[in-house]
């Protein structure tokens, strides 16, 4: 059965998770970092086709394998398409071994107690429902702590494993994203309000109930290293959370047992102008940094 395959995969193998699930407010960001202006499209439906063309650009690389990527983030427009004529999570995993997830959250609330918390998901169940029919893993939510106020910062680890249990129901795996903003004056503070409240969090799960905790590089090394060996938990990734490919890597290196979940530093410096040899060539030596950065 390839989910027990998937799970230990996730679980076990050294790599990192690919996150390449930008959705509609900063994909046209994510295109102009690529090389593609905005007046090159007009209107969601050809900036989604375009963003299309850079993700199966990326995966379709040769550089791109399960031997040194464990999982993709797929975003529901990717999920939906095709790559190669096979659904997107279906190709990832038969063709390239990688294990599929789907972003599920539909974005953030207002700012209230220093957090953002996630907006209402509405469809959750359908999406569950289908992603499951497309071959899919398990799924990301991502909410952002940007001050240390525990009242805050306590609601959101709450939603977050309230819906976690809810989509470990469906027979999916949740990544579990409360982001601390790397910006934030009170970063330091912040991680150890959250580090307690996943902590209480985790120790109220059943012995089933399996997640991934993908977490901001933190002030202090291993600080999260109770979430690591937490019986509950499968992975703790990190996010590159807008330090460069350099700086997110040299952090990862020093914190054990965590791998990476990067987007922009895994896509930085790529553009639709370069021959394929060279896209092939810097994404090799991009993978390669962040899976030595993941090992430790």
């Amino acid at each position: 059965m390839s989910n027990e395959q998937q799970l230990q995969k996730v679980g076990t193998q050294d790599g990192f998770i690919a996150a390449l699930d930008q959705s509609g407010g900063s994909t046209p960001k994510a295109l102009r970092l690529y090389g593609v202006e905005e007046s090159e499209y007009s209107g969601d439906d050809e900036m989604y086709a375009k963003v299309h063309e850079m993700r199966t650009r990326i995966v379709t690389s040769p550089s791109f394998g399960g031997d040194r990527i464990l999982g993709a983030i797929l975003f529901e427009n990717t999920m939906d398409r095709e790559i190669d004529g096979m659904g997107s999570a279906q190709y990832l995993w038969e063709k390239k071994d990688v294990v599929p997830f789907l972003k599920v959250d539909k974005g953030l609330a207002e700012e209230e107690n220093g957090v953002q918390v996630m907006k209402p998901m509405p469809e959750l169940d359908a999406l569950l429902e289908r992603a499951k029919k497309n071959g899919v893993f398990g799924t990301k939510m991502r909410s952002v702590i940007k001050l240390a106020n525990p009242d805050g910062i306590k609601a959101l680890v709450a939603q977050q494993f309230e819906i976690g249990r809810r989509i470990v129901a469906a027979g999916l795996v949740p990544i579990i994203e409360p982001e601390v903003d790397i910006h934030s004056s009170q970063k330091e503070q912040a991680e150890g309000i959250l580090r307690v409240a996943l902590l209480d969090h985790l120790n109220r799960l059943e012995p089933n109930e399996k997640v991934m905790l993908k977490l901001t590089l933190p002030e202090e090394d291993n600080f999260y290293a109770d979430c690591v060996k937490h019986p509950n938990v499968l992975r703790v990734v990190a996010l590159s959370g807008g330090y460069s490919r350099e700086e997110a890597n040299s952090r990862l290196s020093r914190n054990n047992g965590t791998v990476a979940s990067f987007s922009r530093a895994l896509s930085e410096g790529l553009n639709a102008n370069q021959s394929d040899e060279e896209f092939n060539a810097l994404m090799n030596g991009s993978i390669q940094s962040i899976f030595e950065a993941s090992k430790t």
